[in-house]
């Protein structure tokens, strides 16, 4: 057993303390553990290592899996103390509430079987040539089934998805900063006779809409654009009537910098956490989110899908 003072030495640091604010109370897999962190592999690995040395963690195989837990030196000789370093780290790392929030959010999905099996099934789709199988006319025939509404599509760029939206909607607001945007999206609209578009010149974070006009608000791809996400969701709770819906397709967070000059990108994606958090605060309710794809290229984008409703 090493000495105390060895002990709380190797806990003192603040991201081992994050880890083992996480592994008191839950096992967790080294790919978990950097999916609540936002850290990469070696790093988390190398932490782990340490604890695991100090006789603060242990793991277990399971599977294909190592699940890491408190070890012995969290248990006895030191275990007061620990706990006192523990107690207070959950008050002074300003990460820790995050990372409980994460944690909650990965326990969630590690239970949620059926997303498992949707999962596992859009990774196969489209591997294999099947005739007449696109994503394209999936989307189509779903959007034909919606019950026509108001929608808007705030940070519409080219137009594409609001056209495609118009097909089975009452009417579409599609709002975009771009001029050029707005009208390449119109002689578009024009040429293929959609008259059910309206393109209008605004920001996302002051949308040129009346309060409580719309059924439905889509942000595709656009949030990441936005100076100050959480105004442009509060702005979609205002043009949204009572029972409104709001859908966000957005980037999960990533490291890819470059991103920034490619494609102005003003932030590097969401976590799911992120997006609940301002949705909540923007003031809807039943939120759900996931990670819905994953782009096999690299840099490996993967898509977050955000779902809420406005009270009624």
């Amino acid at each position: 057993m090493p000495s105390i003072v060895k002990l709380l030495k190797v806990a003192a640091e603040p991201n081992r303390l994050r880890i083992l604010l996480l592994l008191k109370g839950e096992e967790l897999s080294v790919a978990e553990l950097q999916e609540i962190l936002v850290m990469g592999q070696s790093t988390i690995s190398t932490h782990l290592s340490q604890l695991k040395q100090a006789g603060l963690v242990e793991d277990r195989r399971t599977g294909k899996n190592n699940l890491y837990r408190l070890g012995p030196a969290a248990e006895s000789g030191g275990a007061t103390l620990l706990e006192g370093l523990l107690s207070q780290a959950q008050t002074e790392i300003p990460e820790a509430a995050n990372d409980q929030a994460e944690l909650r959010r990965v326990l969630r999905k590690r239970q949620d079987k059926m997303r498992s099996f949707f999962d596992s099934v859009a990774g196969r789709l489209g591997k294999d040539y099947v005739p007449g199988q696109s994503w394209k006319s999936v989307a189509e025939a779903l959007l034909r089934l919606m019950p026509p509404m108001n929608i808007a599509d705030l940070g519409a760029g080219d137009g594409t998805f609001a056209l495609l939206l118009a097909q089975g909607a009452k009417h579409v607001i599609a709002v975009d900063t771009s001029a050029r945007m707005i009208e390449v999206s119109r002689e578009l609209a024009q040429r293929n006779g959609i008259r059910n578009v309206e393109f209008r010149l605004g920001d996302m974070e002051e949308v040129p809409i009346a309060s409580a006009e719309m059924d439905l608000v889509f942000f595709s791809q656009s949030l990441h654009h936005a100076l100050h996400p959480d105004r442009a969701l509060k702005e979609a709770f205002r043009i949204l009537a009572p029972g409104g819906r709001i859908v966000v397709l957005d980037l999960l967070k990533h490291r890819f910098e470059e991103a920034r000059e490619l494609y102005a990108d003003e932030w590097l994606g969401f976590s799911e956490t992120e997006v609940e958090a301002m949705l909540e605060k923007a003031g809807f309710s039943a939120i759900e989110t996931s990670v819905v794809y994953k782009d096999p290229e690299a840099p490996q984008f993967q898509t977050l899908l955000g779902i809420a409703t406005k009270p009624a």
